[in-house]
């Protein structure tokens, strides 16, 4: 069903639109995240000149403050990349996953029928053996003979084939294994930062009520 879904030709449209976009937001968050950086440093070391000179506390608070929301700034800029740049790797993974499923579907029907076909003529082979065993002519024998030959480089042709695509399936389930094995790893990945975000989003609420209160 959902290849039916994603295989509409308006998904492939869009799909430059889209790529497009996804650039312009890494872009606008590198941009965010270099910003955040100079706001940083630059009341940090207001911060520590003001601290020195024991100005009055108003001004004092008002630096913190705005250390403090430049540096919230930082965090969430910079998570927001890095996520972003996770976020396109899954979807890069699923894409290729997604491939080699359908490869490997393809390849183990093409396995079956290769294996079908070659029962067949091996079954014609045992029956043209058993009809032509108790006859004695010379001439008969000459042509069946050749036939035997014929159909006996037919089996190996197909037999060969059929070595040939199954090493190709085994490839490709190997492939496909390994993209799974990287997939769940990038999603534990994924889910162990996310945890993080929440606790740093969870402190930086906490010190905010602080700073109003």
């Amino acid at each position: 069903r959902w290849q039916k879904i994603f295989m509409f030709p308006l998904w492939s449209k869009m799909a430059v639109f889209w790529n497009k976009m996804f650039l312009t937001i890494i872009v606008l968050l590198i941009v965010l995240f270099l910003d955040a950086v100079r706001e940083v440093r630059k009341y940090s070391s207001v911060h520590v000149n003001e601290k020195a000179a024991n100005v009055n506390s108003s001004a004092f608070d008002h630096i913190q403050m705005k250390l403090f929301r430049s540096q919230r700034n930082l965090y969430l800029s910079g998570f927001s990349l890095f996520l972003w740049l996770v976020l396109r790797r899954t979807v890069t993974l699923l894409t290729q996953l997604a491939k080699e499923m359908a490869s490997h579907a393809a390849l183990e029907t093409q396995v079956n029928d290769a294996t079908e076909a070659a029962k067949k003529y091996m079954a014609e082979n045992e029956r043209l053996q058993e009809a032509l065993s108790g006859k004695g002519d010379s001439k008969k024998k000459v042509s069946t003979d050749a036939t035997e030959e014929k159909l006996k480089e037919e089996v190996e042709h197909l037999k060969a084939e059929l070595q040939k695509t199954s090493n190709a399936f085994h490839k490709a389930k190997t492939e496909v294994a390994a993209v799974k094995k990287q997939s769940d790893g990038l999603r534990r990945e994924y889910d162990h930062l996310m945890k993080e975000f929440e606790q740093l989003q969870q402190s930086l609420n906490k010190a905010e009520d602080k700073k109003d209160l």
